[in-house]
């Protein structure tokens, strides 16, 4: 007994030794096996990760596993992916995988599907994707052979998700969540199939949504006649959301197309199951809630489906004098009547239509009723609709366990009628698009996650026209700010029912407009705790125009009084047209364009300025200190034009370092401020002769351009009494400074000792002398620097006066001398020819004396002319007196020396 069990363990150790270790040795014919039915049935590019084959897991059947199987379409889907999965399984006969290629298909006994990802298209031209599977005549030695054969006893398909997308017809469909199960045998001519489905599903066409992830669930006994392709639901019952469907009938494919006949009805009539139609996440726990009246769903689909043609349909859903109320909410909606149909009798698609006859409840006391027909569905749909009643939107919350962002509030109040085809919405046809009647919304109240403060509208009429929309009043606050506005809306139904813009013409005024109330709040991080801001985004449908007044407009720290102007809204711009304001006791215009069409928003301005505070503009207006931040130290009227553009940062103030352009400016009856800054003390200290607070600005006119935060100021000049001031350079926003102010200064400026050279001078020309003193500003601002070249101006000038006193007193010397000479010539014309000869002789020695002559008297002088002791004295006279004249013109101080005879 020992000796058999012993042999029977070492039997079964063997078995499953081999059953671990076969699959590694059949491993390399499994993916031959695979890639032989990828060839021989596919037109398609096929990868996979790996294939496993296994003996134990549905033992004593072949397990076999393909990994992260994708499919990619060839043309005209190139590239795109068909299928996806993580993992495809196969169970078969053991006996199956040592089939050859010639020895006929494999069967197949179960599939199963997990993670898959099926994309199926159909293009405008009615081309598929799906169609991949080769004909039968691409392979003729298998002709009217597949390499698969089915004997499915088991299948599932689970965590998956379906896609289909009809260019042609507009038709979406999409199932996500998908788990599928089916038993049953599908080699037997006539057989059944028990299936259980789940699925969250979304259909629309021609963008209507239909179902928006509603819940499906389907419990169905399929009776399969495979002779006649023909397949019977029994004893099937389904739930759309929570609302139970019972439905039976059949399905038959044949050469023309299908043939459907199913008829379906929920089973209970209570009103909770039209609670139950809407989905689970809006409509919550419906367990509790109170209800009366009935509710029914009845349907027919019958007919053939074919390229041309859909079934007949005839779904009615309706309910009478119902009611309902959520058992944690205080109010409950009565007088509830549905009566609604869906039909299609001819079997042509353009031919189905929605009838809303009525659709009617009560709140309180507010009654309202509408009613619609809805027709051409898959084409072009016409849609002609009726509101009439009242509806406290406060009551909605209280009624209906809805959760909202923000509550509802206000009374609306509408009665009106509207016909039109949705392409004359698309395409802004205003001619088939017919509004009549009226919409009164009192005490609404708007709150959004875009803005920081609710808006409060107390008023709004419409009166609707065709074509067109009149707002008749609209009064709202929203923070401090208020607004009244008029005007017509040209589309709004295209912006309600389409990707339209909504277009319009308003007048729009208001008392006080702080453009902080329309911001949007800074949103803190829960990690960082690092507060952001979104750049404000001009919205996208939104085509406008706006004639704005305003008697005060705040924006930062300024308040602008007496606005008025056109603002366009358009393509995410926003252009400002004439708008103007008082501020800073002066007028501005403004015109530009602010753009957000890109992620940073950015602006093109041209400002004008007439008649400006200059310290209260540039103490205030941040863009006007950082252009020329010394002209808040000044005082009277300014005026300038700027053209400037740059970006915006995320509370639309100017990015400095962005900005570019130019401007003009003009100072009018201007003069420095009495509270100076260092700027001034530093210069007075460094030119003491100048006393700014005289500086004569009136008229002054500079021209300045400004580009990646630097200011170039153009040559400009200011006057101090009689001297001229010369100033250029340029500055950063960061405020340093890079200046030079060249003063011309007169000479009587500069000091005693070059005052007394002036005085030694006594001319005309030294009234006329000056010299330019330059001062480099540098620095900032509060801190600035200050250098001048002051001590060599006035040592060249010294020098330069020097120069000009030798030569003025060389100039005098020579004059007196000649005079002298003239006088000496003429006083001796009665002498006797002797005498003159004589005295010229001695006229000629006294010269050539003084002048430094070398010549030496001749001995015909000495000869000739004789010597007497008068004569000889007289002589000796004359040539002192020349000298001393001389030397006090020459500035000598030598000594008459005694002479002896």
């Amino acid at each position: 007994m020992k000796k058999a069990l012993k042999i029977t363990g070492i039997t079964l150790l063997i078995i499953i030794a081999l059953l671990i270790a076969l699959p590694l040795a059949f491993k390399s014919q499994i993916k031959d096996m695979v890639k032989r039915f990828i060839n021989d049935n596919l037109n398609a590019h096929v990868e996979f990760s790996d294939v496993s084959l296994s003996f134990i897991k549905n033992f004593p059947q072949a397990h076999i596993g393909v990994n992260d199987l994708v499919i990619t379409n060839f043309e005209p889907f190139k590239d795109e992916i068909l299928t996806s999965v993580k993992n495809i399984a196969f169970t078969m006969s053991v006996k199956e995988l040592f089939k050859t290629a010639n020895e006929g298909p494999l069967t197949v006994n179960a599939i199963y599907v997990n993670e898959a990802i099926l994309n199926l298209k159909t293009d405008k031209n009615g081309n598929v994707n799906y169609d991949i599977a080769k004909p039968s005549e691409d392979t003729p030695s298998k002709t009217n052979e597949n390499s698969f054969s089915f004997d499915i006893q088991d299948y599932k398909i689970i965590n998956s998700s379906l896609s289909y997308n009809d260019a042609s017809s507009k038709m979406n469909m999409y199932i996500s969540n998908l788990n599928h199960q089916g038993k049953g045998t599908f080699s037997a001519d006539i057989s059944e199939l028990d299936t259980s489905t789940e699925a969250l599903v979304s259909f629309s066409m021609d963008s209507t949504n239909y179902l928006n992830n509603n819940s499906i669930k389907l419990d169905a006994v399929i009776g399969l006649d495979l002779n006649n392709n023909k397949y019977t639901f029994k004893d099937n019952k389904g739930f759309v959301n929570q609302l139970p469907i019972e439905f039976s009938g059949y399905v038959q494919s044949l050469d023309n197309g299908q043939n459907i006949d199913i008829t379906f009805e929920n089973p209970e009539s209570d009103f909770k199951n039209f609670l139950a139609l809407i989905p689970e996440n809006y409509s919550k726990n419906i367990e509790d809630v109170e209800t009366t009246g009935d509710f029914k769903v009845k349907g027919i689909v019958k007919g053939m489906v074919t390229e041309k043609t859909i079934p007949t349909i005839d779904i009615a859903i309706s309910s009478n004098n119902a009611s309902f109320k959520y058992p944690k909410l205080p109010k409950r909606v009565d007088n509830i009547v549905i009566n609604t149909q869906i039909k299609n009798t001819s079997g042509k698609p353009d031919d189905t239509y929605i009838d809303l006859k009525t659709l009617n409840f009560k709140i309180d006391e507010d009654v309202f009723k509408a009613s619609a027909t809805l027709s051409n569905l898959t084409k072009n749909m016409l849609v002609n609709a009726n509101i009439d009643g009242i509806l406290n939107l406060e009551n909605i919350a209280k009624v209906y366990p809805i959760e909202l962002d923000t509550p509802l509030s206000g009374i609306l109040k509408a009665k009106l009628n509207t016909a039109f085809d949705m392409n004359a919405i698309e395409t802004n046809t205003y001619a088939r698009i017919k509004n009549n009647g009226s919409l009164d919304i009192s005490n609404f109240i708007f709150s959004s996650e875009d803005i920081v403060n609710p808006i409060h509208i107390s008023q709004a009429n419409m009166t609707f026209n065709p074509g067109t929309i009149n707002l008749n009043n609209f009064k709202a606050k929203t923070g401090d700010s208020d607004l009244n506005a008029t005007g017509t809306i040209q589309n709004l139904l295209g912006f309600l029912l389409s990707d339209n813009t909504l277009q319009g013409n308003f007048t729009l005024s208001s008392n006080l407009f702080k453009v902080s109330d329309f911001m949007t709040e800074s949103e803190t991080s829960a990690n960082d705790k690092t507060a952001t801001t979104e750049a404000l985004k001009i919205p996208k449908f939104l085509d406008c125009t706006i004639n704005a007044s305003a008697q005060t407009v705040v924006y930062d720290n300024l308040n602008l009084k007496d606005v008025k102007g056109t603002l366009i809204l358009k393509d995410q711009q926003a252009t400002l047209k004439d708008m103007s304001s008082s501020i800073f006791n002066g007028k501005l215009a403004v015109n530009g364009i602010v753009s957000t069409q890109t992620e940073t928003p950015s602006f093109q301005m041209n400002l004008g300025a007439d008649g400006f505070d200059i310290s209260e503009s540039f103490t205030g207006m941040a863009l006007l200190q950082n252009l020329a931040p010394i002209a808040k130290l000044l005082q009277g009227k300014l005026n300038t034009n700027i053209g400037l553009s740059g970006n915006l940062d995320n509370e639309f103030t100017p990015q400095l370092n962005s900005l570019s352009g130019n401007a003009i400016a003009e100072l009018l009856a201007t003069k420095i401020s009495p509270d100076q800054t260092a700027l001034f003390s530093k210069l007075e200290g460094a030119l003491n002769f100048v006393d700014f607070n005289k500086l004569d600005l009136k008229d002054l006119k500079t021209k300045f351009e400004f580009n990646n935060g630097q200011v170039s100021v153009k040559p400009f000049q200011v006057k101090y009494q009689d001297i001229t001031i010369d100033i250029s350079g340029s500055h950063g926003f960061d405020k340093k400074l890079n200046y030079n102010a060249v003063f011309n200064v007169p000479a009587k400026y500069l000091g005693n000792e070059v005052n007394q050279l002036i005085a030694k001078i006594d001319s005309e020309e030294t009234n006329k002398i000056s010299i330019p003193i330059t001062a480099n500003i540098s620095g900032s601002l509060t801190t600035p620097n200050v250098k001048t070249d002051l001590t060599n101006s006035v040592s060249n000038l010294t020098k330069q006066l020097v120069e000009i006193q030798k030569q003025k007193l060389l100039n005098q010397g020579k004059d007196k001398v000649k005079n002298m000479l003239g006088d000496l010539i003429g006083s001796n014309q009665s002498k006797s020819d002797s005498l003159k000869k004589q005295q010229n002789t001695n006229v000629k020695d006294i010269v050539s004396g003084i002048f430094g002559s070398t010549q030496t008297k001749t001995d015909s002088i000495s000869v000739n002319t004789p010597k007497t002791d008068s004569t000889n004295t007289k002589s000796d006279q004359t040539k002192e007196t020349v000298k001393n004249v001389l030397g006090g013109l020459l500035g000598k101080t030598k000594k008459t020396k005694d002479t002896v005879n």
